[in-house]
């Protein structure tokens, strides 16, 4: 995925990674009436949408699907404002940031605080080849898969396998995985934060099921929930699994210059950018995460040179799900197919 500048170098183009951090500091401060607007027109239509899905079960159950599979829009959006607010960059004030991210991880399934913690964890060690394991997806090298058994190169198959990833992943992360707090397990804060979700889980779904009953879990809740969070597993994998991403060893490791060349510019219609909240500039995101989403635009406006770096379009993103293993020699993302035949011994 490697792509022409379409405009003649300048001088901006030959700042490194680092220095573009000191650029886009003139960017991180939120506007919070634009917060407190960017909130309503997401969480307003996500109540007005189950509101409908739930009295047009009385109408058509397949109207009450269609609704749903519309909400669920809604649903990434206001996950990627409780993103924002884990990286303290939605509000001036982060415990205003903290509250309403906690509100929002009821309906996302996901516990604030341990999801901010392992979040800032991808964040400091994206790339990082001795770091891997927590907030991430597991990314093996060539060398390292070739040292396993067959047994355990057939579970990292099963794992990287598209229909696992992107059909029962999405669901055991929301629905189970995120019942606890795994990684943080020896703390009491997280548990309070995954236990405490889970209580206002509960008590939704234990209202939901008293007032309308199973149908209403199954054609309002699941499809909602699981279509929004299939869309965000894709939205994180093409952001960081792309053929030319970065890896490196720890002490080859930079935290800037990963942050750069490890995330892509997942380039989306205009509707589709506006429902994930601009995330698909996750270059610019992960090179200055305290910079409010809104603002994201401004930045690729301003700097050409960001808005043409990293570039991936959905159709180009495709062809990222067959791509399985990092090669320290090419520094490339490989398939499978790929690493067999770049490693097998010349006949």
């Amino acid at each position: 995925m490697k792509h022409t500048p379409e405009f003649p170098l300048s001088n901006d183009n030959k700042k490194s990674a680092k220095d573009w951090v000191k650029t886009l500091a003139v960017y991180r401060e939120p506007n919070q009436w634009r917060s407190f607007f960017e909130l309503g027109v997401s969480a307003g239509p996500f109540i007005l949408l189950w509101v409908l899905a739930w009295l047009s079960m009385s109408v058509s159950l397949w109207l009450t699907l269609a609704i749903s599979v519309v909400n669920a829009l809604f649903l990434l959006r206001l996950f990627t404002i409780q993103h924002d607010c884990g990286h303290g960059a939605f509000f001036k004030h982060r415990s205003l940031s903290d509250w309403v991210g906690r509100v929002i991880g009821v309906l996302t399934l996901t516990p604030y605080a341990v999801w901010r913690r392992t979040h800032s964890i991808h964040h400091s060690s994206a790339g990082n080849l001795g770091k891997r394991g927590i907030g991430d997806i597991l990314t093996l090298t060539v060398a390292e898969y070739n040292a396993l058994s067959r047994y355990e190169r057939l579970k990292y198959r099963l794992y990287r396998n598209p229909v696992v990833l992107f059909g029962f992943g999405p669901g055991y992360l929301f629905l189970l995985q995120n019942r606890l707090p795994f990684g943080l397990m020896n703390s009491l804060r997280y548990w309070i934060s995954a236990m405490g979700t889970n209580i206002a889980i509960i008590a939704a779904l234990m209202t939901i099921w008293y007032f309308g009953g199973f149908s209403a879990l199954l054609l309002i809740f699941l499809p909602t929930t699981l279509l929004a969070a299939t869309a965000g597993m894709w939205l994180f994998y093409v952001q960081h699994q792309f053929e030319d991403t970065h890896w490196s060893s720890e002490e080859n490791w930079a935290l800037h210059d990963a942050a750069l060349e490890g995330s892509s510019h997942y380039v989306m219609p205009a509707v589709l950018q506006w429902f994930s909240a601009n995330i698909g500039i996750h270059h610019v995101h992960h090179l200055y995460s305290r910079i409010p989403f809104y603002r994201l635009t401004e930045v690729l406006r301003d700097h050409a040179e960001l808005a043409q770096a990293n570039r991936l379009t959905i159709g180009e993103s495709l062809a990222c799900a067959r791509l399985h293993l990092w090669d320290e020699n090419s520094r490339q993302l490989l398939s499978f197919s790929q690493a067999r035949a770049l490693h097998e011994p010349a006949r």
